[in-house]
Parts: structure tokens; sequence; C-alpha cells
């Protein structure tokens, strides 16, 4: 019969935060396994070191290095998975003749532990048993008698390996958080935390619960000084200062702003541009940096990078009316505020709900400009070659905020009058058949090899583009993330594969 594995939690450091469980499953083992750097000894070893059986089996898992670079074919990861694939091996000829296998973790077994990569291994041929530990974070919380999350508070970790800019990103969108993996990405933590305004009141502890244990403000830090085993609490307490209720992230709904406390400023609505960062105008640059507040649909305001004294407002889609208030109540109340919309705000963006809103007397000494933005369609015309050389119409297929039938009665009317035209919003999970309609509606006016050009994610990740006709054009891949133009009749494709639409028009 097969022995048992078990990954066994042993806390953050003090042998006394070993659970029951935990302690009884260490004194009745056959074999005692653990992870440890070449020549250091194994921290979770020291922590269950009273507890391990003389007539036990010790299994010291040496990890063959412990930086990013490696002289295996594979790299790093390459070389790691062979070592994990060696330690499973070790671990398995124990269980196979009959040994029960305890793999001691320090912390939690699942919570960034080595263990869970011998589960992988195992689990599945094993039978397994896991017992949970004191993580390092709950130790370090009580070492620095600090309350970490209240009621609704969003608690966020974050390995402190992230790229500093969505690092700054994360500290500023949530309520609490706790950075692990220090080390030698504290400089970039700390910088990551300034940005992020969350500086001052976030706390380092060090080895928590262990001898040596160390707490101070992380401002105070010498990042000469930071061990592996450190981390950084951030405390919902110090929100923005306050015990702020807003939410970051994708949201259904949008909070109430302050009332306004004095003069109003200007209000701006920018666009963006379709994705990429070179695609932003100067003057959208300029006017982000010069504000305190940006407010947007989620994903748009995350392409606005996280500084000081900035704070981010994102919200989920089909709450532009809720969104614009917020941010006029916010400049009402004096606060530089930009609204965000992808592309061109003036283009199925921000800038008409905000115009919208504005129209509430209670906005009328709120000034707004609009900041234009590259558009989407300019994206995808300029990649295809110059298909709106000539007149061309602009639609958006959603019938959220006008009737189907309006839309098909404006498609009969540019096609009836030979336009190029260049159609946003083509589909979505819940919009699935417009664009099968569009295309039959239009091929009703339009000859069959009418050119389409069908651009998808222009300027980011996964770019694509495909030249094809109306006959020809596959409505089931179509989806939100396409922009299409569909050519007049005049439009053509040159040999080299460029489209184009004459300026000229034949009588």
């Amino acid at each position: 019969m097969n022995g048992r594995f078990h990954g066994v939690g042993v806390g953050p450091g003090d042998p006394e935060l070993i659970t029951l469980k935990a302690a009884r499953l260490i004194a009745a083992a056959d074999v005692v396994a653990y992870h440890h750097a070449a020549g250091k000894d194994s921290n979770a070893r020291r922590i269950a070191a009273a507890l391990i059986p003389p007539a036990a089996v010790l299994e010291p898992l040496a990890y063959p290095l412990t930086t990013g670079t490696a002289d295996h074919p594979g790299g790093y990861e390459g070389a790691l998975a062979d070592f994990y694939e060696e330690s499973a091996a070790r671990l398995a000829a124990h269980l196979d003749a009959g040994r029960d296998v305890v793999l001691l973790s320090e912390g939690d077994p699942l919570f960034y532990g080595s263990y869970m990569y011998m589960h992988d291994r195992l689990a599945g041929r094993y039978e397994t048993e896991i017992v949970p530990g004191v993580p390092a974070f709950a130790a370090a919380t009580a070492a620095a008698a600090a309350p970490l999350a209240r009621q609704t508070d969003v608690l966020t970790v974050l390995p402190g390996t992230l790229p500093e800019p969505e690092l700054a990103r994360r500290l500023a969108e949530t309520d609490a958080a706790v950075v692990m993996k220090l080390g030698r990405t504290f400089p970039a933590v700390r910088r990551a935390l300034a940005a992020a305004g969350r500086l001052e009141h976030a706390v380092y502890v060090e080895r928590a619960s262990m001898e040596g244990e160390r707490r101070l403000p992380a401002a105070e830090v010498d990042p000469g000084t930071v061990p592996y085993f450190s981390l950084v609490l951030v405390p919902g307490d110090s929100r923005n200062g306050t015990r702020s209720r807003e939410r970051a992230g994708d949201r259904a709904a949008v909070p109430a702003a302050p009332r306004p406390a004095g003069p109003a400023a200007e209000l701006l609505v920018v666009g963006l541009g379709p994705g990429p960062d070179h695609w932003l105008t100067p003057e959208a640059r300029e006017a982000l940096a010069g504000v305190d507040h940006v407010v947007g649909y989620g994903p748009y305001v995350a392409r606005v990078p996280q500084r000081p004294g900035l704070t981010r407002h994102a919200s989920g889609n089909t709450v532009e009316l809720d969104r614009a208030r917020h941010a006029l109540d916010l400049a009402a109340g004096g606060g530089r505020v930009a609204v965000v919309s992808g592309g061109d705000a003036g283009i199925f963006g921000m800038a008409t709900a905000v115009f919208e809103a504005a129209e509430d007397p209670r906005y009328r000494d709120v000034p707004v400009r609009v900041v234009p933005g590259v558009s989407a369609v300019q994206a995808v015309a300029a990649r295809a070659g110059a298909p709106v050389g000539g007149d061309f119409a602009v639609m958006s297929l959603s019938d959220r905020l006008k009737p189907w039938k309006v839309v098909e009665h404006r498609l009969r009317a540019v096609a009836d009058a030979d336009m190029a035209l260049a159609l946003y919003n083509p589909a979505s999970r819940s919009r699935t058949e417009q664009i099968a309609t569009a295309r039959r509606v239009l091929l009703e006016h339009r000859d069959p090899d009418t050119v389409v050009v069908v651009g998808r994610d222009v300027g980011r990740a996964g770019e694509a583009l495909e030249v094809t006709t109306l006959a020809a054009l596959d409505p089931a891949a179509v989806d939100m993330r396409c922009l299409l133009i569909v050519g007049a009749s005049g439009t053509r494709v040159s040999a080299s594969g460029r489209v184009w639409t004459p300026r000229w028009v034949r009588p």
C-alpha cells in the first residue's frame, strides 16, 4: 500500500504558531521533506525541528539556483522544472514504499509556497492531505498591530516582482494591500507605493514572528537591509487618508462625489487613442499630467499611469451618465478632472455623455473642454491604406441607445448613397446577430464583391487585419474587438494589397 502525502504549513516562524494538526502529522511522519536554498538551512525545518521524530527520514530538497539566470538549456524556468521533477521522484519513491511523507511548508502550503509544485506532480497519484498554516502576512499584521481590512474593504495580495507601473496601479485601486517578495524588489516597491499615494501609511515588517523581527514605516527603510523574509502592509484605513468607501475596478455603479467645496474647475474629456502610448497626442498627455482625478471605464482608466496625487475612478460599462455626473461633481468642487475614452472621446465616447449630464443646471458653472484623440476608424483605415479617402459614414451597430429599426434604416441609406462605411460595436457577447443582419441589409444594395476591411485590436497586442468581401465576410469571426470598414463601389485593392477609395466619383 502506498504511503500518504501531506503538505503541512508550519506558519511564519514562531514554532508556537504551528497548528495542532500539523504538529501531530509531523510527529508521526516516516519521511519529513523540506525545500531550502543551496548552502542554507531550511526555515520550515527550523520552525518544526522540535517536532521531527528521530527515526524520520529527512529529505532536503535543495534548489539548484535562486536567481533568474541559469546555464540550463531551458533557462531559469527549465532548471526549476527539472528540479521539481527530480524532487517529486524522490518523494514518490518513499510513497511507493508505503512511507508517509510530510512536506513542510513555511506559512501556508498553497500561498506562494513550493509545496504546490509537488502537489501538481503527486496529488493525482497518491492520497494527499493539506494542512493550512498561518501565512506570513497574518503574522506581520499582528506584529504591526495594524488592522488591515474592515467591513467591505478589498484586500489585494501583490508580489513585489510585478512591473512597477502595474504595481502602482493596483496599489492605488485597492483598499488594503500586502506586498510580498521584497528583497531586491524593494526600491521599485517603494516607488510604486509613492506613485499610488500609499507610502505614507505603509508599514514594513521583517521576519514576522521570528527572532530579529523588525517593523517600521516603509518610507524609512534602507533598501540595502531588506531580506526576502519581509513584506509591506497597506491598511485599508489609509485609502486616500480616510475611511473611503469608494471602489476602483469594474463596477456596476459610480459613487456620489463629495459636495462642491470651492469654485468649479474645467472638466476635460480626453481621447486616449486606440491603444499604443505613442498614439496618445501631446495635448492629451499634457492634460492628463495636470489633473487630480481620472474618471472612466475601467480598461481606459488602467491606461493612465498612476502617479503621486492622482486618484483614479474606474467604473463598469453602460454607466456613462453616472460616470459623467461623478466627474462633473468633482469638477464643481474645484477638482481638476479628466474623463477618459478610448479612441476619440467625441466618437461613440464619453464627450456626449458629459454634455448630456452637464445640461443639469447645477453644473452650469463647470466649463467642459474636449481633447481629441486618434479614432479607431483612423487607425484601422491607416493600417489598411486609405479606404475612407472619399466621403464616408460612421455608424455603431449597438442598439442599446437606439432601436434596431433605426440602425437598419441608416444602413440602407448609407448603402444607397454609395459611401464607405465604418462600423463600430459590430458584436458583443449579448449581440451576436446584428452583424449578420447588417451584412444581409448591405447586400441588398451593394455588390457581393464590395471590399470589406476587418481590423481587430489594431495598435494592441494581437493586432490583425483582414481584407475580404461583403459576400465572404464571416459574421461569426467578428466580435467587439473588431472595427469594420465596408468600401464604396469604387473602393479597390492595389497590387500591393493596400485598400483605397478614390477621391473622385465617376458620373
